[in-house]
């Protein structure tokens, strides 16, 4: 098990430890000098807007498990795209360059912390049912956000427990009211279950998913 191997290695029965991100946090091994962290370039392009955030933490954290006694540590990032910025300021830990460019494509592209989000989840066994309703859900409140709404789209895992599942998001404005935004959210539904053939297709409001 998870303990077993973590104590073999701290009591040098085998020198190497490959793992997930789960080793990275509150482990504490003296003697390691050398980490490597694998295709940093999938974690940086998962469809999330934190993706790089979350890479940004993960290479500082695991810089961390290297050289915790007195020999120096050494990390060493594997990455196709090591001239691009962004790469560069994560491996070299360089927060405020990352903090300034990640705050201004947020901005820009209308993400936390500029906005609120709102992910609207709907799910059936039936693909075709969740097509044709997340396809008449977007229509319906389309008009209400225009630009801030996304969608709909199937997740990265799109089928969970025989229910397929669609979302759609929408960016909710710090200056939008936000009991104006539920109410028409809570209209909509309505009107959804309304309609005999979507009735057993469960919607799933969630506000700032992350």
């Amino acid at each position: 098990n998870f303990k077993r191997i973590i104590n073999s290695f701290e009591n040098h029965e085998y020198d190497i430890l490959i793992g997930t991100q789960m080793v990275t946090k509150g482990l504490d091994f003296r003697n390691v000098s050398l980490v490597g962290v694998m295709n940093l370039d999938n974690s940086m392009n998962f469809p999330d807007f934190r993706s790089y955030e979350r890479c940004f933490q993960l290479v500082q954290q695991v810089a961390g498990r290297s050289g915790r006694s007195k020999e120096r540590g050494e990390v060493i990032v594997q990455t196709y795209n090591s001239k691009v910025n962004m790469i560069s300021h994560i491996v070299n830990g360089d927060y405020t360059k990352f903090y300034n460019n990640q705050i201004e494509d947020r901005k820009r592209f209308k993400y936390p912390p500029f906005v609120k989000l709102i992910k609207i989840t709907l799910k059936h066994k039936d693909l075709n049912k969740v097509n044709s309703s997340s396809s008449w859900f977007f229509k319906r409140i389309y008009p209400y956000f225009k630009e801030n709404i996304l969608g709909p789209e199937f997740p990265y895992i799109s089928r969970i427990r025989n229910k397929y599942q669609k979302n759609i998001m929408i960016k909710i404005p710090k200056s939008h009211s936000l009991s104006a935004v539920k109410k028409i959210i809570k209209k909509s539904i309505a009107s959804f279950h309304s309609i005999s053939d979507y009735r057993s297709v469960q919607v799933i409001v969630d506000v700032d998913p992350y």
